[in-house]
């Protein structure tokens, strides 16, 4: 945020409200320092957790997202260019968004019958436990044939395992990083990808690598930040799972928790849509 908030470009955007941004940044996170959850601020770990487990069962309606307990969903579903827009055909639904990319990711083909679907989650864990130094573990949710279809398109635009050994780390890609509210989330998200999958594959959770294009702070952030930086962090929390469940998919809301999480309060900000 420092960096961001000192050497930053400040830029117009679809939203109309101004970001100071700075382009292309790299992150790395140890998963043997810690689970990394902010702690100069409240982490709504329950909203990760819900969100992250309704993208890996695929679902798509802003429904779900609720009966798993968070709303982060409400404001893209009832944003003036979606919910008003004949696309989304059933109430609550959100397009082809991530789950959607995972579980369904959807491509022409002239020779092979035209439609293919592929269940990108479930043809890299397999890659992982069969071939573990593919170059190939990678999960996409760019797929532009349908960002009409779509509420939001997707902000973290790609994902990658590799496996060291009997270590195995995650780099995610993110085209667009909204660092006050977003980022904190998106850290969290992924390093809970990284743990489920390695207990799935029998490997140890090693790091989350975190490359992001376009890093910027909404204007209408800057106080809450100002906030944030004048805090002195805690220790980071540890992860607890349930080591008894065997599938990523297998896993509830009741089977991830933080251990020894101090934190200061929330900050509160607006989302820009």
């Amino acid at each position: 945020m420092k960096y961001i908030m000192e050497f930053g470009s400040d830029r117009e955007n679809r939203t109309g409200v101004k970001t100071r941004s700075v382009f292309g940044l790299n992150n790395r996170y140890k998963m043997a320092d810690g689970f990394p959850a902010v702690t100069t601020k409240s982490l709504a770990f329950d909203s990760v957790k819900a969100e992250l487990l309704c993208f890996i069962h695929g679902h798509t309606n802003v429904n779900e997202f609720q009966k798993m307990g968070t709303n982060i969903w409400n404001a893209n579903y009832n944003a003036d260019y979606w919910s008003g827009s004949n696309k989304n055909s059933e109430p609550g639904d959100l397009g082809r968004i991530y789950g959607a990319q995972w579980r369904e990711f959807r491509s022409w083909h002239p020779h092979e019958g035209g439609l293919i679907v592929t269940d990108q989650l479930k043809d890299v864990l397999f890659g992982i436990k069969n071939d573990p130094t593919s170059r190939r573990l990678l999960v996409s949710a760019w797929n532009p044939g349908e960002f009409e279809f779509m509420c939001l398109p997707p902000c973290h635009v790609l994902f990658q395992f590799y496996v060291d050994g009997d270590r195995l780390s995650l780099q995610m890609y993110q085209r667009s990083a909204d660092w006050f509210l977003g980022v904190p989330f998106n850290i969290a998200s992924y390093s809970l990808l990284l743990h489920l999958v390695a207990h799935e594959c029998g490997l140890i959770a090693h790091e989350f690598i975190h490359i992001i294009g376009d890093a910027h702070i909404y204007h209408d952030h800057f106080e809450s930040v100002k906030i944030q930086l004048s805090r002195e962090p805690y220790p980071i929390p540890k992860l607890g799972i349930n080591t008894d469940l065997k599938s990523i998919f297998d896993f509830k809301m009741q089977d991830v928790w933080l251990n020894q999480y101090q934190k200061w309060p929330p900050i509160k900000a607006n989302m820009s849509v």
